[in-house]
């Protein structure tokens, strides 16, 4: 499928931004002023606007406790979401979410997810919600190497073939479930060929190429879309901090990160093939990563100076009124 040269250059927008933003964190978090754990999705951002470029807001996601890049690549506000994570009372969620827990319903981001394999069943009711509704939309659920091996996972995958609702699995392997290897760590050496045995058709991609995940999700999205049932994605992109912020990842081997940095990295994979194929110049993508660095910085302003809850606060949105 041809990809227009405004598409292309805001999918580089929003995997500059999530670069931007995580790295920014990255720097951010060791200054105290955030409560709670960061897990950062550095590396992986082909994955996320990939996938969420062939999406609506119509459409749904949920994340998992790496949840930033999905957020941002599904269209939430990166000020929101950076006050949020200071905890700001005008937070995305008022401050109450943090950075493992943040929504916006109004995006279709039904929200990142502490819980390992937690969030499959979530957009599998989501995707029936779809389905009943008739509306066109479809659920997507995002989940690591890790989450592959739990049984909230396999029986979401099972009951979304058995009902034959639009939901699509993405699967990314970033090389380690907290601090196991994916080797090690998941029972089989074709992951792919296990997701299929649920019954359903399974595109793999490479994470660190946003053409290749964006055409898998076409192609995916579309299955799911045009009422065929299930569909799954799987895609593997090494992420370049810890599990959390302070992982020291001495289950790492020396010059790993770097080595993937320099030769293996989806945003200089992006500027090389569109820079050498004449489809985007070098001087507008560097006023990208310049306008989403300035974004970023303002954000990271504005939740400094932005007001925090009050006691009275944790009281509020505590019971849903009819």
């Amino acid at each position: 499928m041809q990809i227009s040269r405004q598409e292309m250059l805001r999918a580089y927008r929003q995997m500059a931004m999530i670069r931007a933003f995580e790295e920014r964190l990255h720097v951010e978090n060791r200054t105290g002023e955030i409560a709670g754990f960061i897990h950062l999705y550095a590396g992986q951002e082909a994955i996320a606007v990939g996938v969420c470029e062939n999406l609506t807001d119509r459409d749904y996601i949920i994340s998992t406790h790496r949840g930033h890049g999905h957020s941002i690549a599904k269209g939430c506000d990166v000020t929101a979401m950076m006050l949020e994570i200071y905890g700001s009372r005008d937070g995305m969620c008022k401050g109450r979410s943090g950075s493992m827990h943040i929504a916006d319903v109004d995006k279709g981001m039904l929200g990142a997810n502490a819980i390992v394999g937690g969030g499959p069943p979530i957009a599998v009711g989501a995707a029936i919600a779809s389905k009943v509704k008739k509306d066109g939309s479809v659920a997507v659920s995002f989940s690591g190497d890790g989450a592959s091996n739990q049984g909230t996972v396999f029986e979401a995958m099972n009951m979304a073939v058995v009902l034959k609702v639009p939901k699509v699995f993405v699967f990314e392997n970033n090389g380690y479930s907290e601090h196991t290897g994916a080797s090690y760590g998941v029972g089989t050496e074709d992951p792919v060929k296990r997701i299929a045995g649920f019954g359903l058709p399974v595109w793999e991609a490479d994470g660190t190429d946003f053409f290749s995940v964006h055409e898998a999700a076409r192609q995916a999205i579309g299955h799911a879309r045009d009422g065929n049932g299930p569909s799954a994605i799987y895609a593997k992109a090494m992420r370049y901090f810890g599990h959390f912020e302070g992982d020291p990842q001495l289950y790492r081997a020396k010059g790993e990160v770097e080595a993937l940095r320099e030769g293996n990295d989806c945003l200089l994979n992006f500027r090389r093939r569109t820079i050498e194929g004449a489809l985007l110049e070098a001087a507008e993508l560097d006023g990208i990563d310049r306008e989403t660095a300035d974004t970023v910085d303002e954000a990271v302003a504005a939740a400094r100076a932005a007001p925090r809850p009050t006691p009275e606060a944790v009281l509020e949105d505590v019971y849903a009124t009819y």
